[in-house]
């Protein structure tokens, strides 16, 4: 299995600069792990590690060849919990996703649902939660089929934290082939989840993993927040079981995964060689 970077290495920089860095630290692969619609400011000026999905596909594809990097996925993480709007990243943007990796051989788009912020998403129920995130997905994942690449929900909400919240979703969407799951290691665990037995029980939908590691800080709020953004520590230095989800995937046949870490080099270099031990 390739460990790759998530590319917000360093802050106020841009794709090409967290290129370089992670290349520094002996990465060769990564994620587009930043997209937006139309144009970012920041991101034309070199500021943010963003890349437009209405960009030439095959001009990222080339910044990424130029330092020898493999794309593992494109990450599209939509809001899907609350009400569809222009200005709000969801539905539009996975397709362009979609569209965008198919063009360049990648074979992983990755989404999630993320935490409601309006009282329209705050007030849904779970059943309600569930049925919206799948009619939000379900042209995305039949676009998906047809061009041959997946959606893979990763855990980072309220629903996608959740064993039966991932299968109500799977289900709703006919556990279409195009449809599977990016498992985070930490976000499963900070929602309140078991990342081993989540990984037993979707193995065979499980195509990509984000790798974090929390330590005993976050107890406070487990349960109580869904979705970690990056962890601070190495892997395999917190409290989640990371050689159990290892031992139940090392023979899943993932081809890519991510560190989600942030810190000095020492602190990756720690993490990829305790993942090597644990069969990675």
């Amino acid at each position: 299995m390739n460990i790759g970077v998530f590319l917000l290495i360093k802050s106020f920089a841009g794709v090409e600069e967290q290129l370089k860095i992670a290349k520094g630290m002996g990465f060769m692969c990564a994620d587009i792990s930043n997209t937006n619609a139309g144009g970012s400011m920041l991101g034309t000026a070199g500021f943010d590690p963003t890349v437009s999905l209405d960009d030439n596909p095959f001009d990222i594809k080339r910044l990424f060849d130029k330092y020898g990097f493999k794309i593992s996925t494109v990450c599209a993480h939509g809001n899907l919990l609350d009400p569809s709007k222009p200005s709000r990243y969801g539905t539009s943007e996975i397709m362009k996703a979609i569209k965008m990796a198919a063009a360049i051989g990648v074979k992983d788009i990755i989404t999630t649902e993320n935490e409601p912020h309006t009282d329209w998403g705050l007030k849904l129920t779970f059943e309600q939660r569930t049925f919206v995130i799948a009619e939000k997905l379900y042209e995305p994942v039949k676009m998906a089929g047809d061009y041959g690449v997946r959606i893979l929900l990763e855990n980072h909400g309220p629903v996608t934290d959740t064993s039966e919240g991932l299968k109500k979703v799977f289900d709703l969407l006919d556990n279409a082939p195009s449809l599977g799951l990016n498992l985070d290691t930490g976000n499963t665990w900070l929602g309140g989840s078991d990342p081993v037995e989540l990984a037993k029980t979707f193995k065979d939908k499980i195509h990509h993993i984000h790798w974090k590691d929390l330590g005993e800080d976050w107890l406070p709020r487990r349960t109580k927040q869904f979705g970690a953004g990056f962890s601070p520590i190495a892997v395999g230095d917190g409290i989640i079981d990371i050689k159990g989800i290892c031992d139940v995937l090392k023979d899943a046949g993932i081809e890519n995964s991510t560190l989600e870490i942030v810190g000095e080099p020492e602190i990756f270099k720690k993490s990829v060689k305790f993942l090597e031990a644990c069969g990675i």
